[in-house]
C-alpha cells in the first residue's frame, strides 16, 4: 500500500491494534517510535522542512522561531495534525496553556489516537492545577497506547492524591 505519512498513514491502524494486544515492552517502543515517525511525515516536502527546523528550533529553546515553523505547515497543510501538536507543545513550554489546549483539540480532531498531545493535554491540566481532567487526560492517552510509562505514573499519582476528592 502506498505510504502517505502523517495521521492519515495506511500501516497506522494495524500498528495501533498492535499495541493494543502487546506484551513485550521491546516490541511496544519499537511501534510507538514508528507511529511518531509516521506522524512526523507529510507526502508534503514544505511541510517536511518546516517540521524538521521547528522541532530543531523547539529542542534549541528557540520557541518565537519554532512557533513561526509550526504556524507554517499549518497553513500549507491544516489538515496535518503533527503541525498543531507540535505548536501545542510549544505554546505548553512557554506557559500559553490556552492555546496549547486549542492546538491539541485540532490535533486530535485529526488524530484522535495521538498519545502525544492526550498526554500533553494531561500536562496542561496538571499545570492548570485541574488534577480530574489531567487524570481523564492520561487515561485517554493509556487506552491508546498502554505502554506509555510518564502518563500511567501520572495517573497512579493522581489516583492516589484525588482519591476521595470531589470531581
Amino acid at each position: 500500500p502506498p505510504v502517505l505519512g502523517g495521521q492519515t498513514d495506511v500501516r497506522l491502524n494495524a500498528l495501533f491494534d498492535r499495541l493494543q494486544i502487546t506484551d513485550n515492552e521491546i516490541e511496544a517502543a519499537a511501534i510507538t517510535n514508528l507511529v511518531w515517525a509516521i506522524w512526523h511525515e507529510s507526502d508534503n516536502e514544505t511541510v517536511n522542512a518546516f517540521m524538521s527546523k521547528g522541532v530543531e528550533e523547539m529542542s534549541s529553546r528557540n520557541f518565537g522561531a519554532a512557533v513561526s515553523s509550526f504556524n507554517k505547515i499549518i497553513e500549507v497543510d491544516p489538515d496535518f495534525a503533527e503541525g498543531w501538536n507540535k505548536r501545542a507543545t510549544v505554546y505548553y513550554l512557554i506557559g500559553e496553556y490556552q492555546a496549547s489546549i486549542r492546538d491539541i483539540k485540532q490535533t486530535l480532531a485529526l488524530e484522535p489516537r495521538q498519545f502525544g498531545a492526550l498526554s500533553g493535554l494531561g500536562l496542561v491540566h496538571l499545570a492548570l492545577g485541574s488534577g480530574w481532567e489531567a487524570l481523564k487526560a492520561f487515561e485517554a492517552a493509556l487506552k491508546v497506547n498502554p505502554h506509555l510509562t510518564s502518563p500511567r505514573a501520572h495517573v497512579e499519582e493522581l489516583r492516589r492524591h484525588l482519591r476521595g476528592r470531589p470531581t
